[in-house]
């Protein structure tokens, strides 16, 4: 019998938490992993401009921003798979609809706005609440696992449709990219994604307790409300930082097909490009995961988001063929390291009490980026025929995130959030 406070011999649960988990984001990056793939056929077909097309994912992106927090909430109240599943049937459905396209600029609007806001459900916020109630000494590693299921469902996905595209058109591409949601994220989420570690009888880590067998939550678990960590000048500065980094990397890789393809670059490859910045993020997560464990977040984020920084200097000086794959990696890898620092934070600076509705406030600024960087690629390169003066802008950004990390304070210390009964 396992004795308090010791660890059991079996696999620890959590981490097929962590595995399903990092399933069910596979799907998350779709629209913004094939959005590149998509952005010629569909001006081809309707004769929309880049700027237009570009407008969609910026409308998705402010949606998405006024979304998260709610979803936060949610998740805060009812728990995550009461919000992830009806939400991966609903976004599934919408992708599968985007078959019946019109010419009508609206009708992309509106449809880019409900998976905007329905895919919130789906987003790492969810995710990363039930992750930071099973993990605390391996808190890093376990979310940095999570988080790479959404860069390798990036590395996968824009190849998979180019592929389907040229085989059966964009048409029944958007149907079979709807039916892979809801056929993979519904059911691992609903067999194997358990809310807590108190639910099987263990505390996070891996460590049990055996007396009368039930372990309790406490009332309240530890942290800032929503309201108090808003008064604070870590929050701010963290929502800047990630901002300025979400707005430089999503608009240079959400056009990065299009850039590459008119440097006189084959579709294939610029596909493959995007692949590689997916395989770049996929590394970041990862190995920042496993630093996080290790070392001081804001340091870690010091370092990959100069990273990335020289990326996006190397897509500005005009590179193509094997500079440019490197570009993608290296911008790859500071959005990695973004995506996974963030609730890590979030956790560590305010605690799991409201964690689901500050990690969505948080991620909303991501996603303003996501809305921001793109439209002004696309609107640099209608009115210049080039996105060079943006792609300069966006290299002074993301030193200044950088620099915004090296303000943030000391972590600070919560009680244990679980008690034996």
């Amino acid at each position: 019998m396992t004795k308090a406070g010791q660890k059991s011999s079996k696999i620890f649960y959590g981490w097929w938490v962590v595995l399903a988990a990092g399933i069910g984001l596979l799907n998350a990056p779709i629209i913004l992993a094939t959005f590149g793939v998509f952005l010629k056929p569909l001006s081809q077909e309707f004769g929309w401009s880049r700027a237009e097309i570009s407008l969609a994912i910026s409308l998705g992106g402010l949606a998405l921003t006024g979304s998260v927090p709610l979803i936060g909430r949610l998740v805060d109240h009812y728990g995550a798979r009461k919000v992830i599943m009806p939400s991966a049937m609903i976004f599934g459905m919408g992708l599968m609809s985007l078959y019946f396209l019109t010419a009508s600029l609206w009708h992309l609007y509106a449809l880019h706005l409900l998976m905007a806001v329905v895919g919130s459900g789906n987003s790492p916020v969810p995710y990363s609440k039930v992750i930071s109630r099973w993990f605390d000494k391996k808190r890093g590693l376990a979310l940095g696992l999570v988080m790479a299921g959404s860069p390798l469902g990036g590395f996968i996905l824009p190849p998979l449709a180019q592929a389907l595209i040229t085989a059966v058109g964009w048409r029944q591409t958007y149907v079979l990219l709807g039916l892979l949601v809801i056929g993979i994220t519904i059911p691992v989420v609903g067999l194997f994604l358990k809310e807590t570690p108190q639910m099987m009888g263990l505390l996070p880590d891996g460590e049990t307790v055996v007396h009368t067998g039930v372990v309790r939550q406490s009332s309240q678990e530890p942290g800032l409300s929503g309201r108090e960590a808003w008064h604070t000048s870590a929050f701010w500065l963290m929502v800047s930082a990630i901002f300025l980094m979400a707005a430089g990397i999503n608009g240079c890789i959400l056009h990065l097909v299009p850039m590459l393809t008119d440097r006189g670059v084959s579709a294939q490859s610029a596909a493959l490009a995007t692949s590689l910045f997916a395989g770049g993020v996929l590394l970041g997560r990862v190995g920042t995961g496993y630093l996080l464990d290790r070392f001081f977040a804001p340091y870690l984020a010091v370092c990959f988001f100069c990273v990335s920084t020289l990326g996006i200097f190397l897509l500005w000086s005009g590179v193509v063929g094997g500079l440019a794959f490197g570009a993608a990696v290296l911008a790859g890898l500071g959005q990695g390291a973004e995506l996974d620092i963030l609730p890590y934070l979030v956790s560590r600076y305010f605690g799991l009490r409201a964690f689901g509705e500050i990690y969505g406030y948080a991620f909303a600024a991501f996603t303003l980026g996501i809305a921001t960087g793109p439209l002004l690629m696309g609107v640099s390169f209608d009115f210049t025929g080039s996105y060079s003066l943006v792609l300069g802008g966006f290299v002074v950004a993301t030193l200044m995130a950088a620099g915004l990390m090296t303000q943030l304070g000391p972590y600070r210390v919560w009680e244990a959030a679980v008690e034996p009964a």
